[in-house]
């Protein structure tokens, strides 16, 4: 037996069928809106590829290019992997410094993300193979000759390539600048989790070690899942910089391409695959943080 008046009923019942469908001429136009919107996709996607069609219908220069562009796109994407995992390491060092109790362990991490935040990192490129690689040499250290050796015990020196330094310290500038901003955003994740977890875990036997990570870094992984693919995309880009250092990855390759032709449209064309093959890379690490994100959500 029903208490609620009809009129209320009536009421109640227009505002949730309002809700759920929407007022009226609504969904007709989200309808519309999406259709123009999926319009407007393929006529791009059509005219991008009809103009990639007509360079390689009357010049053949996709074909002539691409293996070169695609050579340097393997080294950028070796150098972010290997930078992005050290940089991982960095990060995980760097807020243990940053959450420690002693104090110059914290000063000490504060003082390498607050000064590596604050400087440019072609600069800081620069200072790792001018600077930091002089002093090492002078005291008789050369990533070259070390891994050389190594390599000729495995009988696979033929793989060390003569730039080799180039790629060391260029690989070893990106991760401990991407270091420091990693470092930052591991701390957020595992400050966000609220205080009254580590308590309650605490207080059911836990030990801090367990609380962390059982309770804490499960919640702060997935906190961190999109600021760590935004920064790991970025750092994709941010390997063009290595250029500086002849390191021969997607875009020394683009640019060296495109610095010989006198057409622009030629180095349009150029450019534009470049673009496209940091793309290719970045696209796919951002539906995967996706996935990640939907799947982690489901557990909380």
């Amino acid at each position: 037996m029903s208490f609620v008046e009809p009129s209320v009923e009536r009421r109640s019942l227009r505002r949730f069928k309002q809700s759920s469908v929407g007022e009226p001429g609504t969904s007709v136009w989200h309808i519309v809106s999406n259709g123009l919107f999926y319009v407007v996709v393929l006529v791009a996607v059509g005219a991008f590829v009809y103009y990639i069609y007509t360079f390689q219908r009357d010049h053949g220069y996709l074909t002539l290019y691409l293996p070169v562009l695609l050579d340097g796109t393997r080294v950028t994407f070796i150098v972010s992997i290997l930078s992005i995992v050290l940089a991982t390491i960095f990060g995980f060092i760097g807020v243990l410094g940053r959450l420690s109790h002693f104090a110059p362990i914290r000063w000490l991490a504060t003082v390498y993300v607050e000064v590596v935040r604050g400087t440019p990192i072609l600069v800081q490129l620069l200072l790792w193979y001018y600077g930091v690689g002089y002093v090492l040499s002078t005291i008789g250290f050369d990533p070259y000759s070390a891994v050389f050796q190594i390599a000729t015990a495995l009988q696979s020196n033929s793989l060390v390539p003569d730039q080799f330094n180039a790629y060391f310290y260029g690989i070893i500038g990106l991760s401990f600048n991407y270091g420091a901003y990693l470092t930052e955003v591991f701390r957020t994740g595992i400050e966000s989790v609220s205080k009254g977890q580590t308590e309650a875990a605490l207080s059911l036997g836990l030990n801090s070690r367990q609380t962390m990570r059982h309770i804490i870094l499960p919640q702060a992984f997935r906190i961190t899942i999109p600021p760590f693919t935004n920064y790991f995309m970025t750092l994709v880009q941010d390997s063009a910089l290595l250029s500086v250092l002849a390191v021969i990855e997607l875009e020394h390759q683009t640019y060296a391409l495109a610095f010989t032709q006198t057409d622009a449209n030629i180095k349009m064309f150029v450019f534009v695959l470049g673009a496209m093959l940091y793309l290719a890379i970045c696209y796919p690490l951002s539906l995967l943080a996706r996935s990640l994100e939907t799947r982690l959500a489901r557990a909380y």
